[in-house]
């Protein structure tokens, strides 16, 4: 998946916005980042991640720990092109929920 298709996927999940931060572009869901992307540096991009399926995750080749993100929830992927695009949906999928099922349970609302 190229990166223009990649933000259109991401900000077709409702209640998805997208901005700037630490010069890198981050999805997001009421403020709160589901997705911090390097779009400078090849696309790399970080994603949160259930901590029991870290360990297979980060014994794939091309994704690791996310750096300067909460330990065993987050991982970095080297680019767009290290999953396929059904399981790149689905981790964006997943990682929006995550993010999600921790605001308020009136903000969640919104988006059921």
């Amino acid at each position: 998946m190229d990166i223009e298709s990649f933000r259109e996927y991401c900000l077709s999940l409702p209640g998805t916005t997208e901005g700037m931060k630490w010069e890198h572009l981050c999805f997001m869901i009421e403020e709160k980042i589901y997705i911090i992307i390097a779009i400078d540096d090849g696309c790399r991009f970080s994603i949160k991640c259930n901590p029991d399926e870290f360990d297979v995750l980060t014994a794939r080749d091309g994704i690791a720990q996310a750096f300067h993100l909460a330990k065993r929830q987050w991982i970095q992927v080297e680019n767009l092109d290290v999953l396929n695009d059904k399981e790149l949906k689905s981790r964006v999928e997943a990682s929006r929920a995550m993010v999600l099922a921790k605001l308020p349970k009136k903000i969640q609302a919104k988006y059921s």
